[in-house]
């Protein structure tokens, strides 16, 4: 079964990395372009999957990160075209997701500070409040366009790397995905990943043990950050437009059903949770722009009738490590 699992979940990554670029060979270039945003928001459930899934710690505040990694594009884009800002002022991709992630590691440490001094609902309606200050924020700033948001007219620029070509952008996106799997993976089946699950099982018991809990909650909330505001960066040069939309509670949520509808503490749960959340938007919204309802009943049922998400359809293997056991 395990077996079987594997090479499922194989074939799953081997058909993300080639059937879009196959249709978009046949010509339906509309699903390249779906499968690249599908690619981005999956990044961040990822790393909102490390403190949700393995960490037990539900943010409704990471879409502020996807926000601050597209600013960190598009800013320095724009004063490179306007002029102002001549240390920030620049095309240069390197420089574009060192500030992306600089600025979402930071943002997240100090944030963090605060937040992981509770717990349950205290932490989840702490971490929304701390990204709606970030979408208020932008919205008062008029040089990059407040609540309009800001066109970014050069995309980032790397050697042998253009992110103007359809076929490139997704296979950066996809590819950092498969990456960024990948470290969460291993950081979940290292001696650290261990220990977030032991404090995600019982705290008291971790701290008991002589471990500093808050410390490794605080750097796998980091960690998470760090992840969501690459996606950030690479989300807005893919759409080329950045406004404090992206910073909405609501997008929180819709990184949130990723990860439950995939399965929560898993390697392939935020993909699939992001295919399913994906396609079905664009499945259903071609029939009623009430397509919400009928999909939070399918949430719902997922949740209810299929434990572990879509992931456990696919083995259990990779769950907790999956679970700490306890005596």
């Amino acid at each position: 079964m395990q077996v079987k699992g594997r090479i499922t979940k194989i074939a799953i990554l081997l058909a993300m990395l080639c059937v879009p670029l196959l249709l978009n060979t046949l010509g339906y270039a509309f699903y390249l372009d779906l499968a690249t945003r599908l690619s981005i928001l999956a990044i961040a459930a990822v790393g909102l999957n490390l403190i949700l899934g393995y960490g037990g710690m539900v943010s409704f505040g990471h879409a502020a990160y996807l926000g601050i990694g597209a600013y960190a594009v598009g800013i320095p884009a724009h004063h490179w075209l306007y002029g102002g800002l001549d240390i920030i002022a620049s095309t240069n991709g390197f420089l574009h997701i060192a500030l992306a992630l600089v600025a979402s590691a930071l943002f997240a440490f100090l944030t963090g500070l605060v937040c992981l001094k509770v717990k349950g609902v205290y932490f989840i309606m702490i971490t929304m409040a701390f990204a709606q200050m970030v979408y208020y924020l932008l919205v008062s700033i008029a040089e990059y366009g407040g609540d309009d948001g800001l066109v970014i007219d050069t995309r980032s620029e790397f050697p042998l790397i253009s992110l103007d070509d359809p076929v490139q952008m997704f296979l950066v996106a996809v590819l950092s995905l498969f990456f960024f799997m990948w470290v969460v993976r291993r950081i979940a089946r290292s001696q650290f990943g261990m220990v977030l699950e032991g404090i995600k099982g019982n705290e008291a018991r971790m701290i008991s043990l002589g471990y500093n809990t808050f410390r490794y909650k605080l750097a796998a909330y980091v960690i998470s950050g760090v992840i969501c505001g690459f996606a950030g960066a690479l989300l807005g040069n893919f759409t080329t437009f950045i406004s404090p939309e992206m910073i909405d509670w609501a997008r929180s949520g819709e990184l949130m059903f990723m990860v439950i509808l995939g399965g929560v503490a898993t390697t392939l749960g935020p993909l699939l949770g992001a295919i399913t959340f994906i396609v079905v938007e664009e499945v259903l919204s071609t029939f009623t722009v009430y397509w919400h309802l009928p999909f939070g009943l399918m949430l719902i049922g997922i949740v209810l009738f299929v434990r572990g998400g879509l992931s456990s359809l696919l083995g259990r293997e990779d769950v907790a490590q999956e679970e700490v056991k306890h005596d």
